[in-house]
């Protein structure tokens, strides 16, 4: 692996083998990241598959010819993978992240709730239904009342005509009621699908801009981090390295790192400075203000298919509510009533047929025939995948410091006189700080 990597990093291949070496590695180089690249593009970014295989296959093309032409370029992506888990790689799985939850959980709630309206749908109109035939019973009941009232006045022989029915405009057809409420419903499917067609190709977008955005700032990042590294001697130079501590013992000063061994720490060590540790922890906040904010959205999306079960079991088991209307008619007849008062030992009044009877119905609020769609619980892959981005992501917090130290491992690598340089620069810099105190 020693060997591989010093040819790798050379300036110029020595002879014809190391070029074949170097090839050969550019070319497996090449093949995983286009393969991760058609992958990316096809599954995350949602593009189309020949687009996909086009755009890979011209990125792997390219990237051959640089790894293997350009000496720099190589030490710049050999810098991207490790820059991969600081800032600009937890934006990357960030994006991946809020593309998860708006392509599956998003469709999800909005589903649920189209379920909780269906059968809101559902009820109202079963319901209104049993209360437009409620009304036939009431003109059944109105116009058998009359029949007895009509009855009552021939008997009396009131020579009068009279009719005692009751006349009621009664809707017996629920065709516009039915109408309106198909209309209803259509339009809030409309809506919905408008808000879920909106909001799935709002994230699409934007998840795309973020992915291009950090695609170009990772490599921005590690050429940036390189002509830092190449134009300034004290740029991230504060590591006890083995050419510093070579040099400090050749000329005899190893007191120098022992007593600086507070402001200096070294590149394979596990210790964090103080500012390191503070990064560390605003970067672990904002992760957590993010996370929150994931959460809800779940949170969400539990409570959505909460309420659609709950509301589906509920309108299966609701009771049919009967409705009992009575009629209790009693009616006497007296002839001259003011005699009763002279002759009330003569008066008598006559009584009438009774009329008493009661009508029964039913009102039904929901129906087998409702077509209500059934409630989509959570996914549990979603959440573990969205779970394990997470547990990556604040790994990526507390691993963002030692990506940074590969990345001068790899530039020092890649430039072995600069870092020669980089280290006499610290050892005066440490030599003329002690002669001051």
């Amino acid at each position: 692996a020693a060997d591989l990597w010093l040819v790798y990093s050379k300036p110029v291949p020595a002879n014809t083998r190391e070029l074949w070496t170097l090839f050969l590695q550019c070319s497996c180089i090449t093949v995983v990241i286009g393969s991760l690249f058609y992958n990316w593009m096809f599954a995350s970014l949602e593009y189309s598959w020949h687009l996909s295989i086009a755009m890979a296959i011209s990125f792997s093309l390219l990237l051959l010819l640089t790894l293997f032409l350009v000496h720099p370029a190589r030490c710049v992506f050999s810098m991207i993978m490790p820059t991969l888990g600081t800032k600009q790689g937890r934006k990357l799985l960030l994006s991946t992240c809020i593309m998860i939850v708006a392509v599956n959980i998003t469709p999800n709630i909005i589903g649920n709730i189209k379920t909780i309206l269906q059968v809101i749908k559902c009820i109202c109109k079963n319901s209104s239904e049993s209360l437009l035939n409620s009304t036939a019973l009431l003109g059944n009941a109105s116009w058998e009342f009359g029949d007895a009232i009509q009855k009552n006045i021939d008997s009396a022989n009131i020579g009068r005509p009279m009719n005692g029915h009751f006349q009621f405009s009664l809707l017996h057809n629920s065709s516009l009621v039915n109408q309106q409420m198909h209309l209803a419903g259509e339009k809030i499917g409309r809506d919905f699908l408008a808000v879920e067609v909106l909001v799935k190709d709002s994230v699409r977008i934007g998840n795309k801009l973020v992915a291009g955005f950090s695609m170009l700032y990772l490599c921005f990042e590690s050429s940036w981090y390189l002509k830092n590294y190449l134009t300034s001697l004290h740029f991230d130079n504060f590591y006890i390295t083995k050419k510093l501590e070579r040099l400090a013992v050749d000329r005899k000063a190893a007191h120098l790192l022992v007593n600086s061994s507070k402001t200096l720490i070294r590149p394979t060590g596990l210790k964090l400075s103080r500012e390191e540790v503070m990064l560390c922890l605003v970067q672990a906040m904002l992760l957590t203000v993010a996370l929150m904010m994931m959460l809800v959205v779940v949170a969400m999306d539990h409570f959505a298919f909460s309420v659609a079960d709950t509301a589906v079991r509920k309108a299966a088991q609701f009771s049919v509510v009967p409705i009992a209307l009575s009629i209790k008619y009693r009616a006497k007849i007296g002839i001259l009533p003011f005699l009763s008062k002279l002759f009330p030992l003569f008066y008598e009044e006559l009584p009438l047929q009774d009329f008493e009877r009661s009508y029964h119905h039913h009102l039904i609020s929901s129906s087998a025939h409702c077509s209500v769609s059934p409630p989509m619980p959570p996914s549990p892959s979603v959440l573990l995948v969205v779970g394990l981005l997470f547990c990556t992501l604040y790994a990526t917090v507390f691993l963002e410091t030692y990506a940074h130290r590969l990345c001068r491992a790899i530039a020092a690598s890649f430039f072995e006189s600069w870092e020669e340089k980089r280290a006499l620069y610290l050892y005066k810099k440490l030599s003329r700080k002690h002669k001051e105190e």
